[in-house]
């Protein structure tokens, strides 16, 4: 489509909305852009500058910009790069989407070339791969470094109160008048004859504030008392690290603060009695959750009927945990049967694995010759056996071809995870539901029953539930006639079971996470 019939939009983004960073970000794009579209006679409808990180979608303005485009109002987007439209694989996957259903036709970068073909699209999947492998990469090294300085023994955040950042000696500084005052904070506080709130009313009576120099809330108070690093120890997401900061206060005053904070602390909500199917099931005639109350010794489960006027009765909670068993034996699989359905599938994996690995080292191959071709055209150049423009023209379908096959490299990486693995975990839990009903302990049934189904309703003293898939697809092989035959027969291997594993396999393959 030519310039004339489509319409633009300019979009330009910085990764902060602070403004004393990247400022000139924005004006540099925009300038860049401007002259752009002079020079190349685009027609400009509409700018849209956005100070949000693409790490993540939720961007407002650009899903404004997108959804303009889906009502037609332009067809192509001005930016200085693939990476400032998208750096997270959702922005990327619904603009490329977008080329794909023809919403957009054109897209133009001073730093990047986009053609509307496959090769085109390929080009620009890449380059927004790698704007997202820059944002994941910087992310590991941020979090190395953060490692890094924990082992080192030196805190990688804003220290808390009473020690200031000493960037001179690169460690952390004791600030001493804030720290007599928090040692006496604690010391306060140990003492076990005042709360938190007290504690706080003392010390801003003697001029006791936060780092930033305001006034500290309770629950600051109550942060400083847990935090070890005064005490000369860092805990960095759950994990103790031993600091080279000087502590302010001891160990031990530490510990009896804690001791206090113990005591003084008080449960927020009254113990629930701990029934087995509390909140698990919903009245099949009403819709309301079944609650559990105790009579004569035995737990009956009942409607709780606050919605409207229910028929339904008491049911005892042993005629439940019965059906919650029945339930579950439509889902188990005999052991002899579980152990022949996982030789077969790992045959078939290591089938599957060598003619994966042919197809590897055929795609190796190709490349290594590629780049040797590139090599010997080089040569070719250099020794001027070839001219500049047939130079070019060669060069050019071998780096296509080149970029071709490391994509089938990829592709072959992406699935080189055993798709075998997740259908051989699901015969594993099918023949775990044997033993667990051998085994008759009503949590672990219960748990599994959660993991099986959904809605679970209780309806005239009756459970019913609904199976997710995949073991739906189990329930209906238990319950068909040929696998019943075959079980009372003593003889399981007769039933249909290689048709289960192909249904099974296709679903796990097309629903990863289940």
């Amino acid at each position: 489509m030519s310039n004339a019939l489509n319409k633009f939009f300019i979009y330009v983004r910085k990764s902060t909305d602070e403004n004393d960073r990247q400022v000139l970000s924005i004006q540099a794009q925009l300038f860049e852009l401007q002259e752009m579209a002079k020079r190349e006679d685009l027609t400009v409808i509409r700018t849209f500058e956005e100070s949000r990180t693409a790490k993540q979608p939720g961007r407002p303005l650009f899903n404004l910009m997108l959804s303009e485009i889906e009502k037609g109002k332009a067809q192509g987007i001005l930016a200085w790069h693939p990476d400032r439209l998208a750096r997270n694989s959702v922005d990327g996957g619904r603009i490329v989407y977008m080329t794909d259903i023809g919403k957009i036709t054109d897209l133009r970068f001073p730093t990047f070339r986009f053609e509307a073909s496959a090769h085109g699209k390929f080009m620009l999947n890449i380059a927004f791969s790698q704007s997202k492998y820059y944002v994941d990469n910087l992310s590991e090294n941020i979090k190395r470094g953060i490692r890094q300085k924990l082992r080192n023994g030196i805190w990688p955040n804003r220290p808390p109160v009473g020690y200031f950042n000493d960037r001179n000696n690169r460690c952390i500084g004791v600030q001493p008048e804030k720290a007599l005052l928090v040692r006496k904070a604690f010391e306060l506080y140990a003492t076990g004859e005042y709360p938190l709130h007290e504690v706080r009313r003392r010390m801003e009576e003697i001029g006791f504030t936060s780092s930033m120099d305001k006034r500290m809330s309770v629950s600051d108070y109550q942060w400083m008392f847990q935090n070890p690093f005064f005490y000369g120890v860092m805990e960095f997401n759950g994990e103790l690290y031993e600091g080279k900061h000087e502590p302010i206060i001891s160990k031990g005053l530490f510990d009896r603060v804690q001791e206090v904070m113990a005591l003084k602390s008080k449960p927020k909500t009254p113990r629930l009695k701990p029934y087995l199917y509390r909140g698990l099931f919903r009245c099949g005639e009403c819709g309301c959750f079944i609650t559990t109350e105790t009579q004569k010794g035995h737990n009956y489960l009942r409607c709780t009927k606050r919605l409207v006027p229910c028929t339904q009765k008491y049911v005892r909670e042993e005629a439940i945990a019965t059906q919650v068993d029945s339930t579950i034996s439509r889902v188990a699989l005999e052991a002899t049967l579980a152990d022949t359905m996982i030789r077969t599938l790992e045959q078939d994996h290591e089938a599957a694995a060598k003619g994966q690995e042919a197809a590897v080292a055929r795609c190796k191959a190709d490349l290594a010759a590629c780049e040797k071709q590139i090599d010997l055209l080089l040569d070719m150049r250099l020794n001027e056996q070839i001219s500049e423009p047939e130079y070019v023209s060669k060069k050019h379908i071998l780096v296509n071809r080149k970029a071709e096959l490391r994509g089938k490299l990829e592709a072959f990486e992406r699935t080189r995870q055993n798709r075998f693995e997740p259908v051989i975990q699901f015969v594993l839990e099918a023949k775990q539901a044997t033993f667990l009903l051998a085994e008759g302990n009503r949590e672990k049934n219960r748990d599994f029953l959660k993991k099986i189904g959904s809605n679970f309703q209780v309806a005239d003293k009756s459970l019913t539930v609904e199976f997710k898939n995949p073991w739906k697809l189990l329930a209906e092989f238990n319950s068909d006639p040929t696998t019943i035959l075959a079980r009372q027969r003593e003889n399981p291997l007769k039933s249909n079971w290689r048709c289960l594993l192909t249904k099974v396999r296709t679903f796990l393959h097309e629903n990863p996470v289940v």
